[in-house]
Formats: structure tokens, C-alpha cells, sequence
């Protein structure tokens, strides 16, 4: 595949930014990670880091190509999991690291999705957003029910209350994974924290597909107008993009 990838983190209006982002190619094989620490916990930054270099880490050590990356995926995040609980040891549980995760894994043409939390994933095609991933929160429950309406979310009361997350509790959290996706030539995949998606639209992050754009240039001015509308209380506003500019024969 011809890829073309490209990340952003701004701090936003907080005392310090606790997400984190990566993109790793390995040979025909890329991983995207994006962390959000969760701010009302001690040491989110701690956890979002500790998250970040495991995965990264383990996409190394598996052999390219993954063999079964949806398996890989349920693995990696468990096992991620286990080093932020263990971050927590001996500190109150109100108190411990906690995280929200996307990660994708791009291969042969697919791409495999999996996310615990806020944290999101979108596949975009032609002009407009194909799928997005479903968060682990109230509001998503009450969108779901056809209680609200898609574009009462970000404002809600009750946005901030996520229902799972890394860390915190021993128990494994529920992680959604999703099905193998087909990719085609065009397609742009975005992952984001939560400040980056309470800010911006769907026909902005569509600005993506343009080919003729530079995607870091316009992934930073999504991200920067993000912080805008978020403010004055704008969070940590993180994303990592990549679009697929030719398949592999």
C-alpha cells in the first residue's frame, strides 16, 4: 500500500497534555494508537504513556505480517491493561491510572479496529464519514436508544461519564473489536481523543479525503479548531490520520 500518515496533540486549555499518539509502520504492516489519560485520575499522563510503548512495543515483536491481527489486538490492549493496573498498585482506587484507547491495524488492504473508552475511530470515504466506532459511555447508551439525537452528544451533562477504560480495576474492561474492514484507495482513517471530536464535525473531518491536501496540515488546523470551539475549557485534543493513496497488487 502507498500510506501517507500523520499525527497532532495539542494541550488544549489543560495544565498538561496526557494523551499520547503514535503511528508504526513494520514492514507491510502499520499500527495507530491514540491514548487519552483520563484527567480526573492521578498519573493519566503516566498511564497514557505506558500504554502507548507496550503497543508499539508488541507490534515490533509480533513478525510481520500479524497473523491474526484481531487476536493480536484483544492480547496487546489485556495486556496493556495488566501494566496500568499494576501502575495503580497500593494507591487508592479512585485514585489509580486510568486510559481511553483506540488502535488500528492496517494490513493487506484491511483494516482491524479496536477501542476501549471515548477514544475514537472514523473510516472515511468518498466525502463523507463510512463508519465510526461506538463509545463506552451514558450518552452513547442514550443515542443508541433514540433518546438524543447525534448532535446532542457533545454537549450532554452526562458526556464525561465513560463506562470502561485501561487501568483502574483488575477485572479486563470491554473493549469493542470490530469486524475486518476492506480498504480502498482514498480511504482516510482517523483515531482521536474525545477534545478532538467534541470540536469538530464530520463534514470537517471529511476535509481529509482531499487529496490534493497535505494531511498533517490539515489534521492540525482540525485539531486547532477544535481547541477553539472547546473553549475556554478545551481538553487535550490529540488524532492520528492516515489515507491510503494506492492498494498492493
Amino acid at each position: 500500500m502507498q500510506l501517507e500518515y500523520a499525527k497532532v496533540s495539542l494541550t488544549g486549555h489543560r495544565a498538561e497534555n496526557q494523551d499520547r499518539v503514535d503511528v508504526v509502520s513494520q514492514g507491510p504492516s502499520v499500527l495507530m494508537i491514540v491514548v487519552d489519560g483520563m484527567g480526573g485520575h492521578a498519573e493519566g499522563a503516566k498511564a497514557s504513556e505506558a500504554i502507548v510503548n507496550f503497543l508499539s512495543r508488541s507490534f515490533r515483536e509480533a513478525g510481520q505480517p500479524v497473523l491474526d491481527p484481531q487476536g493480536f489486538l484483544i492480547t496487546a490492549l489485556s495486556a496493556a491493561h495488566d501494566k496500568v493496573v499494576g501502575l495503580g498498585s497500593g494507591i487508592p482506587v479512585e485514585q489509580r491510572p486510568r486510559a481511553t484507547c483506540a488502535v488500528c491495524l492496517i494490513q493487506d488492504d484491511n483494516l482491524y479496529c479496536a477501542h476501549i473508552g471515548d477514544s475514537r475511530i472514523y473510516q472515511l470515504r468518498g466525502k463523507t464519514v463510512l463508519h465510526r466506532s461506538r463509545d463506552h459511555s451514558h450518552v452513547e447508551l442514550l443515542l443508541n436508544e433514540g433518546l438524543i439525537e447525534e448532535n446532542e452528544v457533545r454537549n450532554h451533562p452526562m458526556r464525561n461519564f465513560v463506562e470502561c477504560c485501561l487501568g483502574g480495576d483488575e477485572p479486563l474492561p470491554d473493549m469493542s473489536i470490530a469486524p475486518r474492514r476492506p480498504l480502498v484507495s482514498g480511504d482516510v482513517v482517523v483515531l482521536c481523543s474525545d477534545g478532538l471530536w467534541t470540536g469538530t464535525t464530520d463534514a470537517a473531518l471529511a476535509g481529509l479525503l482531499d487529496p490534493t491536501a497535505d494531511l498533517e496540515t490539515t489534521l492540525t488546523e482540525i485539531a486547532r479548531d477544535a481547541v477553539e470551539r472547546n473553549a475556554p475549557n478545551s481538553d487535550n485534543t490529540t488524532a492520528a490520520a492516515l489515507r491510503i493513496n494506492g492498494l498492493g497488487k
